[in-house]
């Protein structure tokens, strides 16, 4: 039943003590609190007001505002976006590797092969997007 559960894990080993989950609980329990007294603050002190076409309307620096308070924006806004988190998180996992780099070197495990291909994926995606003309504005 303990295996089902990955108490296999702590066999042969001694359980953690539940006192050492108390810093845990007291930081959840912080955290709750905070964000349920925060929100109770706001919605005893808040500013209660009726609805006003004018006062709701969108402030243009005193001028009458025109045209639709929503525009839409092209997709290539958006895949500019896609790609910048593509390539922002490729830094995320290189910056660790350049950091251990060394102590797996020393401990004989293969690391370069596996990020050398890594960053060639990356490199073919982006030649790909390149040629596709995912970055080009004026198309």
């Amino acid at each position: 039943m303990l295996a089902a559960f990955g108490g296999a894990a702590f066999i042969g080993q001694d359980m953690p003590e539940a006192s050492s989950y108390i810093p845990i609980a007291v930081q959840i329990l912080i955290a709750v609190s905070m964000a349920v007294g925060i929100i109770v603050v706001s919605h005893i002190f808040g500013q209660r007001m009726r609805g006003n076409r004018i006062k709701d309307s969108a402030y243009e620096c005193g001028m009458i505002p025109i045209g639709k308070p929503k525009t839409r924006f092209g997709v290539k806004f958006y895949v500019a976006a896609m790609l910048f988190i593509l390539f922002d998180i490729e830094v995320v996992f290189l910056l660790p590797w350049t950091m251990v780099y060394r102590d797996f070197l020393s401990n004989g495990i293969p690391i370069l092969a596996p990020m050398l291909f890594f960053i060639a994926v990356l490199t073919i995606g982006l030649v790909y997007e390149l040629r596709k003309g995912a970055i080009e504005w004026e198309k």
